[in-house]
């Protein structure tokens, strides 16, 4: 079947993003390191540049004999996407160059996961689903295990190598059963075949739960989440941050599209498996950061803990709940892109730390940078009226008006328990004796996205309208 121009054009993005790319790498194979910074800066640009592109102009459709798909919800999350790899990839210069592990490879590597993201969120099909999921996961191997000379870094990629590997497998043979009993790979044949009762439905569902797993895996929900606390305490810090929001936004937008597109009609089936997977997601993310010392391992569990919150919303399996997950996504990017962008300026004598304890006194001795990490712990608690407070009000709201009322009351009980180690860090940075003081952050690119940072989480605590309204233009393109 030829492929026309429709087609080329609706995914004019991802081959601007993917012929930028091959250029750059081809740029620093020729120049060597000395085009390291002009790459990295093109890289952001490119980014940016591409998320400019997925709405000017802004078309809707499928591609590629409907591999590949744009609407509504899969824009929104590419452009989160995009600016989440842009603002990690512009932090990260700092940190390598003071590490002396600054390579052109990098910022490559970032932009081929970023690719890889934007063709999984599109993806109509199971097996554009498994190329964009490789893509980006191979890549994202790499950069996990990027500073060489570092022990914590090689083992966390190659945690996250093998246990990558088995949750890819997993979702292969998953998908390889609904071939078998559907017919097809194509959402839209899947659909169908469930609906007209052609898939048998027991090996069906056999098969979409091990997609589950390999998707869930990726979003680090329980009982897959074994990997994050050790890749997000031994990945240097800027690729920690990147773990932290594009790829977790790309896999809860890819879950989203396969449970609430072609597995609609098998919700009373996979609904179940999300309730519980919420659950034991936001119990462990509230109550195994309790006694974590390393800020960076607390913010790998409370990543398990959000994700369990968004989980509730696609649980409720309901326009709202979508759009709630929307709405949630965009300020938790935010507020951990702020969070990851203070760790990034946390240095004593020009040597990085991580400890919670090295906070001590920072309220006394860095007033701006610790008001601003207490507006993102304030907002990441849950604490009204600041935008955390929002994005799970929605969430909760969702649930219960899909009568989903005790894992909404179980999501409440783990927000309160989840509370006490944000505020920690509060009552660290206030009112315990100054320790030995942290380096005055000096002005870059990391103390410019904290306040920006700082600055959105205000605007969305007390406009949360237009976000929403955003959020709910996404959702209803999934339900049209």
């Amino acid at each position: 079947m030829p492929i026309g121009l429709e087609s080329w054009s609706l995914a004019r993005p991802e081959i601007f993003l993917a012929a930028a790319t091959a250029l750059l790498l081809l740029y620093g194979v020729l120049r060597g390191e000395v085009a390291t910074a002009f790459i990295s800066v093109a890289t952001a640009v490119a980014l940016l540049a591409t998320a400019v592109l997925l709405f000017a102009p802004y078309r809707e459709g499928t591609a590629f004999a409907s591999l590949f798909i744009v609407d509504r919800l899969t824009t929104t999350m590419k452009a989160l996407v995009l600016v989440g790899a842009a603002v990690t990839l512009l932090m990260s210069r700092a940190y390598f160059e003071n590490a002396k592990a600054w390579r052109f490879e990098y910022p490559i590597l970032v932009a081929l996961a970023t690719l890889g993201m934007m063709l999984m969120i599109s993806a109509n099909d199971l097996m554009a689903l498994y190329v964009g999921l490789e893509l980006q996961s191979l890549a994202l191997y790499v950069v996990a295990a990027f500073q060489r000379d570092s022990i914590r870094s090689t083992e966390a990629g190659l945690k996250y190598f093998v246990l990558g590997s088995v949750a890819s497998g997993m979702l292969l043979f998953g998908a390889s059963l609904i071939y078998g009993y559907c017919g097809s790979t194509a959402f839209v044949q899947i659909s169908k075949a469930l609906l007209e009762g052609r898939g048998a439905e027991v090996g069906t569902i056999i098969g979409l739960v091990f997609v589950v797993a390999g998707l869930a895996f990726k979003i680090s929900a329980v009982p897959f989440h074994m990997w994050t606390p050790d890749v997000y305490e031994g990945a240097p810090t800027p690729v920690t941050a990147l773990f932290a929001v594009a790829p977790k936004i790309a896999a809860i937008s890819l879950t989203v599209s396969v449970l609430m597109g072609p597995f609609k009609p098998l919700m009373h089936q996979w609904q179940q498996i999300i309730v519980v997977a919420s659950i034991l997601s936001m119990a462990l993310g509230a109550f195994a950061a309790l006694r974590q010392n390393n800020i960076k391992r607390l913010m790998a569990y409370s990543s398990i803990g959000n994700v369990g919150y968004v989980l509730l919303g696609l649980a409720a399996g309901s326009e709202k709940g979508v759009q709630s997950i929307v709405f949630y996504l965009a300020i938790y990017m935010v507020m951990t892109l702020g969070v990851f962008a203070v760790i990034l300026m946390m240095k004593r004598k020009d040597v990085m730390v991580e400890s919670i304890s090295d906070l001590a006194g920072l309220g006394r001795t860095q007033p701006m940078m610790a008001f601003a990490l207490l507006l993102f712990m304030f907002s990441l608690a849950g604490i009204p009226p600041l935008a955390g407070f929002w994005g799970k009000l929605y969430i909760f709201m969702a649930a219960i008006e899909a009568r989903l009322f005790w894992p909404a009351v179980l999501g409440v009980l783990a927000s309160v328990v989840a509370s006490y180690y944000y505020l920690r860090i509060v009552k660290v940075m206030y009112f315990d004796e100054p320790a030995e003081p942290i380096d005055a952050p000096a002005f870059g690119v990391s103390r410019a996205v904290s306040f920006a940072a700082a600055i959105l989480v205000t605007l969305f605590s007390f406009a949360p309208q237009p976000l929403s309204l955003i959020a709910e233009a996404a959702a209803k393109g999934l339900f049209r």
